[in-house]
């Protein structure tokens, strides 16, 4: 691999949320907010139709569709990778083939999934999908769908479009033997969000996560400050994040990052079944109270990753004790604005 088409995909990349309405449709008004918002904070490119995004939950034509309308929003102005991952080689390659007339910069795909297939089928599943577009891929390794080993990954480097890996694992040492034994040039997009600083330390060419929906300016931070060499304030932030993480992983996780993202304005809608929505204990009735209310309180002179917060607003019924704000959203402000 002479030259990566990838070598300008790196840094802080949400794996987008889908947004959908009350009744479990695609909201593309929702999501061309959210976009909107993540383009405002700076995020550097979005991964779509992910695990995150509720993927398996849409048929192709869906799934086509968040493509073309975050496409058309982002006009450009960042790189946009789109995972076209499903069960049969087939259905991959013609949500690829949609992907590729969006010009989008890369495709990604989990391995095929639910059958035991073997290393071969998997080998070969890649290779076909390669060669019916002129993307690169970035393989996709979680153990939602079955991790590959490394001997595998090995294999699937050697395939010709196969340009990188999103690594979403709970140990790294594999990204250094990756960078050693495949290749500097070979990206490697770590995707444990509570790992992020980890993940750069061990070679990790950029970052893939969840969190970075709602939190995108920690993990700028987090970017930055370990491109800068200040490993302190790094790690700080790495704790910052982590804080809000194990606070959301107690609740649903997609429901939960749509409702945090509702108290700071940002409406991402609902969840589809059979996800589960936030109940009444968890949260108070998020998708009745999504945009901040007016009489907000102001944050005044809050910092995070080095860039001020002023101007963003906490909904006021935060103050109501008849609507006691639960823990998730609790734990969310006081790690964000600090208090």
């Amino acid at each position: 691999m002479t030259q990566n088409r990838l070598d300008s995909i790196s840094g802080v990349i949400p794996a987008l949320l889908t947004c959908f309405d009350e009744h479990q449709s695609f909201s593309e008004r929702r999501q061309r907010s959210l976009v909107r918002f993540l383009l405002s904070k700076g995020v550097d490119a979005l991964y779509l139709t992910g695990s995150t995004g509720e993927t398996f939950l849409m048929d192709g034509e869906e799934r086509n569709r968040v493509v073309e309308v975050v496409a058309d929003e982002v006009a450009g102005r960042i790189p946009l990778i789109v995972h076209i991952g499903d069960i049969g080689t087939r259905k991959s390659i013609e949500l690829a083939k949609a992907a590729e007339r969006c010009n989008v910069a890369a495709i990604s795909s989990v391995p095929p999934f639910y059958w035991r297939f073997s290393a071969d089928e998997v080998v070969r599943y890649y290779r076909e999908i390669c060669e019916a577009v002129a993307l690169p891929m970035v393989v996709y390794n979680v153990a939602l769908a079955g991790t590959v080993d490394f001997s595998t990954i090995v294999r699937l480097a050697s395939i010709e479009g196969v340009e990188g890996i999103k690594y979403t694992a709970s140990t790294h040492h594999e990204i250094v033997r990756i960078k050693d034994e495949i290749g500097k040039e070979f990206k490697v997009y770590s995707g444990s969000d509570e790992m992020a600083l980890s993940g750069l330390s061990s070679g990790a060419d950029g970052l893939i996560g969840s969190f970075y929906n709602i939190i995108p300016e920690i993990f700028i931070g987090i970017w930055e400050t370990f491109i800068r060499n200040d490993l302190q304030e790094a790690m700080r932030l790495q704790e910052q994040a982590d804080a809000i993480i194990v606070a959301v992983l107690a609740h649903p996780m997609h429901a939960s990052m749509k409702y945090l993202l509702s108290t700071i304005g940002v409406d991402a809608g609902f969840v589809r079944s059979p996800f589960s929505p936030l109940t009444r204990e968890e949260g108070p009735d998020a998708h009745r109270r999504l945009a901040p209310r007016q009489g907000a309180v102001r944050h005044q002179g809050s910092q995070c990753a080095g860039q001020s917060l002023r101007g963003w607003h906490s909904p006021c019924w935060l103050r109501d004790k008849e609507r006691q704000m639960p823990k998730l959203v609790s734990a969310f402000f006081v790690v964000r604005y600090g208090g």
